[in-house]
């Protein structure tokens, strides 16, 4: 039987950031691991749209040591962070809390593809490209052909080495590598006062930004050498992703899309404005609030705008527009993506349960 290595925080850190990389965030977003130690370990997980009090105190109960919530426990720049807030109640019961938010809008299978699978929609973009932000370094090493393999390892494990949905990645090819230690050093090759010649593997790898300070601490940590020689060239990012999602679908009319919207979300209703007795053809979607992507909606010349909610005079401007408006309810429109999350996460970390909460729901209900 196959020995599962007990999971920490931070595999499930990874794990997310190789689902919904971080660097697809809006610049305005707080995501990633907010609250928590990563040396710590976990076995249960919870997923959550909001980590309220409730949220805390129920993980709590169901002895998960992590939670997963899409909106950011902490929003913004705090000078205080004491008893009463959920981040505070995490922290005291030693619950981490990672949180995605806009970078799960984004990625390939997040927020925004689960609203465009309700609808319908075949082929799809993005509503807003993101704009191409630096998002990875290439990491150049050289090391002795002995240690290549231990020094690779720590610098994979320390979140080195991934490209899409493979990881481990690195290049290497052997190499002459010369060097004089001065008075004072050990060189682990050859000996101080001459020059030396080792034979080395240049070894190249990709580093998330975000985790730069890790991995090469990492490779100083693995690497035999006392000064390992190295390079971090940060790599020119390309806009591939972006928030919400612009497509075909069949032709039909609004009330069809809205019950396939219903029957997809788990609502029974859903606010609807504008033209409900023409034809559908193009659909766009927003997860959340959709205000600022609504410009791209009337641009994209969609006849349907999918979102959690919009401001009054946002739908007045829509409707003007032609367009057809139906809003979710906020975290209505976001909270089918947990069930694809959960099952990306247990494909990643088989040795964590994912537990879905009960104590999390949308806010506001049609009285």
């Amino acid at each position: 039987m196959a020995v599962i290595a007990a999971m920490q925080v931070r595999d499930l850190a990874r794990a997310m950031e190789a689902i919904a990389p971080t660097a697809l965030a809006e610049p305005w977003d707080n995501v990633g691991l907010l609250v928590g130690d990563e040396e710590a370990s976990v076995t249960r997980v919870m997923l959550v749209i909001d980590c309220t009090r409730a949220v805390v105190a129920e993980a709590r109960n169901e002895r998960c040591e992590a939670i997963v919530s899409y909106h950011p426990v902490i929003f913004e720049g705090r000078k205080r962070f004491v008893a009463g807030s959920p981040a505070f109640d995490a922290a005291r019961a030693g619950i981490a809390v990672y949180c995605p938010h806009t970078a799960l809008d984004a990625a390939d299978g997040g927020t925004n593809d689960v609203l465009a699978d309700a609808v319908g929609m075949s082929q799809r973009g993005p509503l807003r490209a993101a704009q191409p932000r630096d998002a990875e370094y290439k990491l150049i090493t050289f090391v002795p052909e002995g240690h290549v393999q231990a020094v690779s390892r720590a610098l994979f494990a320390a979140g080195a080495g991934r490209i899409g949905d493979y990881s481990s990645c690195s290049f290497r090819v052997a190499g002459t590598g010369t060097f004089f230690g001065e008075a004072g050093t050990s060189p682990v090759v050859g000996q101080a006062g001459r020059l030396e010649e080792a034979s080395e593997l240049r070894l190249e790898t990709v580093v998330p930004i975000g985790r730069a300070a890790e991995v090469v601490r990492a490779l100083r940590a693995a690497h035999p050498y006392e000064e390992p020689a190295f390079d971090l060239v940060k790599l020119a990012a390309v806009a591939a992703r972006g928030i919400g999602r612009v497509g075909p679908v069949a032709p039909q009319k609004p009330g069809a899309v809205i019950e396939r919207v219903k029957g997809a979300l788990g609502v029974e209703r859903v606010l609807a404005a504008g033209r409900l007795d023409r034809d559908v053809a193009c659909v766009a979607v927003c997860a959340g609030a959709g205000g600022a992507l609504l410009d791209a909606a009337i641009g994209a010349r969609a006849d349907l705008y999918l979102t959690g909610e919009l401001r009054h005079h946002d739908v007045l401007r829509a409707t003007d527009a032609g367009l057809t408006v139906v809003c979710a309810l906020h975290s209505a429109s976001e909270r089918a993506a947990l069930g694809p999350l959960a099952d990306m996460l247990t494909r990643r970390l088989p040795g964590i349960a994912f537990v879905r909460t009960a104590a999390d729901r949308e806010p506001i209900v049609f009285a």
